[in-house]
């Protein structure tokens, strides 16, 4: 009797076994096998937005959390450079709504009628972003853009690896780092800082200011590393490089990563630039844009983005969740010595014909 119970129990529990395991699988079975795979989340979009950024300058869960809030798809495409940009769209003006350009991109674009005036009754959160960011000389109004991120331009640089104190643009023309020097890719950045070494406007249309600068970037040229733009950050950050010409919120992604590395603007002075938002000529998705335009600046959004992206929100009140980050808010004393980047047509054809032969 007592073997029969045995059994009986033994029988009873494997069939028990069976049937957890049954249940199991029967949650995990997908149409591809017996693996589970994540269900897509379905939205019912009641409109479209195509949105031409600057690379790896937004959180995408943002993007993602508007198309949920408002039904609208986003396609989003990045650009390399503000150059780049403005080649794609005046080949191909309708294919994108909104911008992100630099402020002296914007400059261009108002200056040759290439994006719309705003409708600022959509875009209430304006009110969000701090005074010294508004009215900028060339749209006083803020008829045309609407800020973004805003920030400097320095050097990154290994502190383990410099051989003396990094406080002058000097440094990226020090033979002692011979292979070791990385340029960011962008012609108005590099220009810019040669000629403010030089102790001249990097706004100058002199062209014996520019041959002088022009003469000293080809100089240059076997002292480099390469040209690049993530990628010389990320080099940094691997420690391949001791140093590098970047942005501020690239420095600030850099340094979280690689406590070894510092940003600095030279005692010469830089760029101070303010990247904003403007709607392409006769878009077709203008009320969308401006919805996205004022999503973007809610506090909690500009959080997100300026923790993503390391650059600083224009958003005055996504500003106390960084304290006070030396690289995200530099002194009055350090932006005295900066300046913003501007819009002259002629400039412009020969910092074009400039970087072609310097590249």
């Amino acid at each position: 009797m007592k073997k029969f119970l045995i059994i009986l129990l033994v029988v009873m529990l494997s069939v028990f076994c069976i049937g957890c395991t049954g249940k199991n699988e029967d949650k995990t079975k997908t149409p591809q096998g017996n693996k589970t795979t994540k269900i897509e989340e379905k939205i019912d979009y009641v409109g479209e937005l195509r949105v031409y950024n600057a690379a790896e300058y937004m959180d995408m869960s943002t993007v993602k959390d508007f198309e949920r809030e408002y039904k609208i798809k986003v396609v989003y495409e990045e650009f390399e450079s503000n150059e780049s940009m403005y080649d794609d769209i005046s080949k191909n003006p309708n294919q994108y709504d909104l911008l992100v350009p630099s402020d002296y991109m914007v400059d261009r674009l108002i200056k040759e009628g290439k994006v719309e005036k705003l409708n600022k009754s959509n875009i209430t959160n304006i009110t969000n972003v701090a005074s010294e960011y508004l009215n900028p000389a060339y749209d006083p109004e803020n008829d045309y853009v609407v800020p973004y991120m805003v920030g400097t331009v320095g050097i990154l640089y290994n502190k383990k690896m410099v051989k003396a104190p990094i406080d002058s643009w000097d440094a990226l023309w020090d033979s002692n780092y011979r292979k070791e020097i990385w340029m960011w890719d962008s012609e108005r950045d590099v220009i810019g800082v040669a000629l403010k070494r030089l102790g001249y406007s990097m706004n100058t249309n002199d062209d014996t200011e520019l041959n002088e600068a022009k003469l000293e970037l080809i100089k240059q040229g076997s002292l480099l590393k390469g040209f690049a733009e993530e990628e010389s950050r990320d080099a940094m950050i691997a420690d391949e490089g001791i140093l590098a010409l970047v942005y501020a919120g690239e420095a600030k992604a850099a340094i979280d990563q690689n406590p070894n590395l510092a940003y600095v603007i030279p005692k010469e002075g830089s760029n101070k630039f303010v990247d904003g938002f403007v709607i392409v000529k006769n878009a077709k998705n203008k009320d969308a844009a401006e919805k996205f335009i004022n999503f973007m600046c809610r506090s909690n959004i500009a959080v997100r983005n300026m923790t993503e992206t390391g650059y600083t929100s224009p958003i005055k009140g996504a500003w106390s969740e960084f304290g006070n980050n030396k690289i995200m808010f530099p002194s009055e004393e350090e932006l005295a010595r900066c300046e913003a980047f501007l819009y002259d047509p002629q400039a412009t054809a020969k910092y074009d014909k400039m970087w072609r032969e310097i590249r």
